[in-house]
Order: C-alpha cells, then structure tokens, then sequence
C-alpha cells in the first residue's frame, strides 16, 4: 500500500517559480480525468493522517435512508432535495428517484478535512465515492517526487466508477482541497442493486462512456493545443463547474494553488504563469489568490481552440 503523503502548503497563484516542472501524463488537461479511480474505506482516520479502509464490505447506511427498503422491496425513503439534485446531474441522472434512493440508502457517508487523503495511488480497494460538497483532486506522483494533477472533482461528480465494477489498484492519490462531504458505495451494495435493477446498466454505461469520451478530448488537446490554450481551457471549465455569476464576471473559488494549476494543465508552473499573466494583461480575467474572475469569456473561448 502507498505511504499516505502529506500536503504542505503551496504557492498561490503568482509565486515564485517551482525548480520542478510537473510530470506530463496524457490525463492530465482538466476535464479528461482519469478513468480508473476508485475509493475504499470508512471515515475514521487511519494510521497515516487518511482514511482508514477497514470498513464493512457491505456498505452501511448513508443518514435519512431505511435501508430495509433496500433488500426487502418496500417504498425508498425519499431523498433529501440536495441529494436529489446530485441525482439530477451526476452518473444517475436518468435513473428514476425511487431506484436511486434504494442505492444511497446503501451507502457510508464521509466527510474529510482540508488536505487530508481520501486513498493513495496503488492502494486496493472496490468503492466508488459521490462528492456531495467541496472539491477533491486526483494526483500521481513520479519516482523523483514530481506530481502530475489529473482532474479536480466537485459536487454531484464521481470517484471510481470504473474500478467499481473492475475492483483494483487505484492509479491516482486523492486529496481534499476544501471541507469534502462524500457518499461511499462498495462494488457488492452496487452489484447488488444492479441484479434487481439491471436496466439502470445502460444509464451508468452512458456515464462511462461519456468520461472516456472527455479523456480522449484531453488526450488531444495534450498533443495539439499549446500551453496557453491548454490553461485557457482549463479556467473555462473550472468556471463551468464551480463559478458564480457577478457584476464582473464569473467567479471561480477552484482552490488550487499555481502548483496545482500547473500540474493539472501539465505544463511547468513558469510557463503556466506566463499565460496568466498575458491573460490578465488583455484583461480577459483576475486573479485573486486560489480564485479568477473570467472576465471576457469570448476571448478566452477563442484563445482555448
């Protein structure tokens, strides 16, 4: 098993040069994500300051849910409104609310503090995890300590949901970036509702090939966008995601640091802050510690392709 690593702070946006370029791996544009993580373990901290990953096979009881309509085929607890609209936007949106609370009633809810790991890159495990709050990152490392960001998860988004059907190592580390409140779901709780439930297959299939579908775009991009157009893209879809519309523009808390910007565009965090700062020049955003402010979307759309 990987030792957990720790996560000292790092420069915010607009710091000094790193005296290590990140590792470039073909995930590693935003958007394309990896297509393999999978989660394991309860909420109860492990030895190494992470999760600890001794937690019942079977998957316990996510809170407001009877999980004897589980098994038994009664009625499903209704789902609270802020799971609903997880439901309405993540990898069950076209399954039918009753079948999707029958499967959180399944599942182990978690919640992790700032900096502290979810699981570690090579670890085993057969969970999948729903980001209810906050935002989680995907990270490998390399044998000289150099990292390579994969993807940023936010709320209604999934870790694992390859591996949950293909239990194996994980190929990446996750790590909270802010308060993280999670839902987790084991490979025999999914197994099991999928046997009564197996036209919601094709649903999750869909999702999949959707994920695999935004990897090959970022697999392109890799090769053919340049380095700019590569950052230009990636606060575009952070805005997508996590932005707020303002008087000035849209505003995007993402929470990473010009480190983490860097490695999740795969680029060196000097050339990476050079596009900013040409970005911030032709006042196409701002920047303000671990957020922007896309100010002139247009531009920065056509500076993206």
């Amino acid at each position: 098993m990987a030792e957990t690593r720790q996560n000292p702070e790092q420069t915010e946006l607009g710091g000094q040069p790193s005296p290590q370029a990140p590792v470039v791996n073909a995930d590693s544009p935003f958007g394309g994500g990896p297509t393999s993580e999978l989660g394991g373990g309860r909420s109860s901290a492990g030895p190494a300051g992470g999760i600890d990953h001794q937690a019942d096979p079977q998957g316990g009881a996510a809170e407001g849910y009877d999980p004897a309509g589980y098994d038994s085929g009664e009625e499903a607890t209704e789902m609270p409104a802020d799971l609903g609209a997880i439901v309405a936007s993540g990898l069950f949106a076209d399954i039918d609310e009753d079948h999707a609370a029958l499967l959180f009633a399944r599942m182990v809810p978690i919640r992790l503090s700032r900096g502290e790991v979810l699981f570690n890159e090579d670890d085993n495990g057969d969970r999948l995890y729903l980001v209810q709050s906050g935002k989680v990152k995907l990270g490998r490392g390399a044998p000289d300590q150099r990292e390579n960001l994969l993807a940023v998860i936010g709320p209604g988004e999934f870790i694992g949901e390859l591996t949950l059907f293909d239990p194996g190592p994980r190929t990446a580390t996750a790590t909270a970036v802010t308060q993280v409140e999670l839902l987790e779901l084991s490979h025999q709780a999914m197994g099991d509702w999928l046997a009564q439930y197996p036209n919601a297959a094709r649903y999750l299939l869909r999702a999949l090939a959707h994920r695999l579908r935004r990897t090959n775009e970022a697999l392109g991009d890799l090769v053919f966008s340049d380095v700019p157009g590569r950052v230009a893209k990636a606060l575009l879809d952070l805005a997508d995601r996590f932005g707020e519309p303002t008087d000035e523009g849209v505003h995007v808390t993402h929470g990473l640091t010009q480190v983490e910007l860097a490695q999740l565009v795969g680029a060196s965090r000097e050339t990476v802050n050079k596009a900013l700062s040409e970005f911030v020049a032709r006042g196409w955003v701002r920047l303000e510690g671990r957020g922007v402010y896309v100010l002139d979307r247009p531009k920065l759309a056509h500076r993206a392709h």
